[in-house]
């Protein structure tokens, strides 16, 4: 996917800079041809000269050299990308408000390409309003930012401000930049999100569901090129691609009766929303006073969305479950997968670290009809989603 494409590589002055080294390597063995820029602090991490070897170029740090100046403006239409990792948070800043006191500076503010970065700083930093205020003003300028990950920091501690690994960079400059429309064409809808079965016109039975995964895979399939409809249940999140067409549920009978109606004409339906098992069987007009020590409520089983889509879905047609499971977890979506006649589900345990509701990884393991098996490391959601959606693309043109 990267071959022969140009890729300008900023590098700042982080002690993230280390990892640049790989991704230079990592970029080249891709057939990608590679320029780096450094900041001239970035130069106390890393040498050009290894730079400058991996990548076979000469690596630019200054404006002016000697007799020689530096053409940022070339630099910045020569590139098909500017990938800017580490971006410092001293950086980040000077972006946001046009400064330019250096060349990668000057490159950024010229630059007719795509531009993305990947931060790295210490966890207080990450979180700092100021930096969130600085990383928006980014995204409005048309800044691909690559999420940071968990892990040990510089500064000893374990937290949010990890820089991505160059594998995580690499992958999402391939599926923002250069990924083939390969579902094109195709309509899709995905069901994301909790459930809220009312109990009175004040409380619900509800579950921890973010929706987060849902609308990963939401906008991974609209950027694939297929026509996405996303029946969303409460939740405070929204697609991230626009042309994703939302459409907002509360109760598990409203998700069931939009998933069916937008079923009859989808290609590919993923059904990721934690939708309630069981509902009130009446709901109470007024709200329930604390009038006893004890309170019986009768449910009623709702609606089975994934066993309905089953049921009626034609050859043509790609169905995806997700299976949340505690215990005897293969053994149970593996039962789901043939029960409720999906094509393909998608495990995860809320036995691993960093799955299941409301984080921002995930670690899943996917079961395909045909008896085939891929088991995944924890990963971000947005690049679960596309583990996910290019076994969709596999089972479709297979």
């Amino acid at each position: 996917m990267l071959k022969g494409k140009k890729i300008l590589l900023g590098i700042t002055g982080s002690i993230a800079a280390y990892k640049a080294i790989m991704l230079v390597r990592e970029l080249v063995k891709a057939g990608a041809e590679v320029k780096v820029v450094m900041t001239p602090a970035a130069k106390d991490f890393v040498t050009p000269l290894t730079l400058s070897t991996l990548s076979k170029n000469v690596v630019l740090a200054d404006l002016f050299d000697a007799d020689s100046w530096a053409n940022h403006v070339m630099l910045g239409r020569w590139a098909d990308v500017m990938l800017i990792a580490p971006l410092t948070c001293n950086t980040l800043g000077k972006m946001s408000y046009g400064l330019c006191d250096n060349l990668l500076l000057a490159i950024y503010l010229s630059a007719t390409c795509p531009v993305a970065v990947a931060p790295a700083m210490d966890e207080d930093m990450w979180h700092h309003a100021t930096t969130k205020e600085n990383l928006k003003r980014l995204q409005a300028h048309g800044v691909a930012v690559i999420p940071v990950e968990k892990g040990e920091l510089a500064s000893g501690l374990f937290g949010d401000g990890r820089m991505a690994e160059p594998t995580s960079i690499i992958a999402f400059i391939e599926q923002h930049f250069f990924l083939e429309k390969d579902l094109q064409g195709k309509t899709a809808i995905v069901t994301a999100g909790p459930t809220y079965e009312p109990l009175d016109p004040v409380r619900f039975i509800g579950n921890h569901s973010s929706g987060k995964m849902g609308v990963a895979i939401a906008d991974e399939l609209a950027r694939r090129g297929a026509a996405v409809t996303l029946i969303l249940g409460p939740s405070a999140l929204k697609p991230t691609h626009s042309a994703v067409k939302l459409q907002k549920v509360q109760t598990a009978e409203q998700m069931y009766e939009a998933a069916l109606t937008a079923f009859e004409k989808a290609d590919i339906a993923v059904m990721s929303a934690a939708v309630a098992d069981y509902s009130p069987a009446l709901k109470a007009p007024e709200k329930i006073k604390k009038t006893g020590d004890s309170l019986q409520i009768e449910l009623i089983k709702t609606k089975d969305i994934l066993k309905s889509l089953g049921a009626v879905k034609n050859t043509k047609q790609l169905l995806v479950g997700f299976a949340l499971e505690t215990n005897n977890e293969k053994e149970y979506a593996l039962d789901k997968l043939n029960r409720k006649n999906a094509d393909m589900i998608v495990l995860n345990s809320l036995n691993d670290e960093g799955a299941g509701f409301g984080h921002d990884t995930n670690k899943i393991t996917i079961f395909e009809k045909e008896g085939k098996e891929f088991a995944y490391e924890r990963k971000p959601k947005q690049q679960v989603a596309r583990d996910i959606v290019d076994r969709i693309v596999k089972m479709i043109y297979a």
